[in-house]
């Protein structure tokens, strides 16, 4: 057994790549930008770019397995040279935005849209997958680590917010049971960490790991978005705000499924 990696430079696809050839399996590790990759020795890496359907013939060579990440833009010619390739099983990491009804300002989610996308050319196809779909992601507080750095404040519109943030790690482990474990294959493997934390929990416990007092700033939405329009596209920071709107005191659902897939 063979399996493909794409995605390799991410934090889930490279603790991934790291836990399976920990465990033996035979990997492939694959990348847009493959020069940029440091795989374990001997671990071979291939150019795979999932907007260029001329990558995939030389990736999916001999490959039985594949841990794909979400892009719509060719997934189902993707789907198809992997059943020609012989692959039997695709894991997808999609999101749990795929679970949740559109906002009703009618605005389309281009979260939602983008891993709903990937998800149905996937099940249209011949092979057999299986769909993670975490929520958010931990390492999203990264974001504030310059602010905190430079002025010990974190600003946000709506630091009430609840969410479940959940370690990459435990994402990857749950790959690891889809790919090399018993984890069947399943539509709705929501994933999230095991606590519903609003924002200025998690800025307190940062606090406290960092042993240094950070401020929380509350500001308008209009103020957010100006700020962090130099690296958070219009429509992407409008669907947060208004997730965050939604959610601003209302606690955030847990599951078990990391616990179940992984012990």
């Amino acid at each position: 057994m063979t399996i493909l990696i794409t995605g390799g430079g991410g934090l889930v696809g490279g603790t991934l790549l790291r836990l399976l050839h920990a465990a033996g399996h035979d990997v492939r590790v694959a990348s847009r930008n493959p020069d940029r990759l440091s795989p374990p020795e001997g671990v071979p890496v291939v150019r795979c770019d999932l907007s260029d359907p001329g990558t995939f013939p030389a990736a999916l060579d001999g490959i039985t397995s594949v841990f794909l990440y979400a892009d719509p833009s060719h997934t189902a010619a993707f789907a198809g040279r992997a059943a020609e390739a012989g692959v039997g099983h695709i894991v997808l990491l999609s999101s749990s935005a795929t679970l949740f009804p559109e906002p009703d300002s009618g605005r389309p989610n281009p979260i939602t849209g983008l891993h709903l996308e990937t998800e149905r050319a996937l099940k249209a196809s011949p092979v057999r997958s299986t769909l993670l779909r975490p929520g958010a992601f931990a390492s999203n507080a990264l974001s504030w680590s310059h602010s905190i750095r430079t002025t010990g404040t974190v600003r946000l519109p709506y630091p009430d917010t609840h969410d479940a943030p959940i370690h990459e790690a435990d994402i990857a482990e749950v790959a690891l049971a889809a790919l090399a474990g018993p984890l069947p294959a399943d539509d709705d493997n929501h994933l999230t960490g095991p606590a519903s934390l609003t924002f200025r929990e998690q800025i307190e416990h940062i606090a406290q790991a960092t042993g240094r007092p950070i401020a929380l700033d509350v500001v308008s939405e209009e103020a957010w978005k100006e700020e962090t329009a130099p690296y958070i596209p219009a429509p992407v920071a409008d669907t947060l705000v208004s997730w965050w709107r939604e959610h601003d005191g209302v606690p955030a659902a847990t599951t078990r499924t990391v616990e179940w897939l992984t012990g």
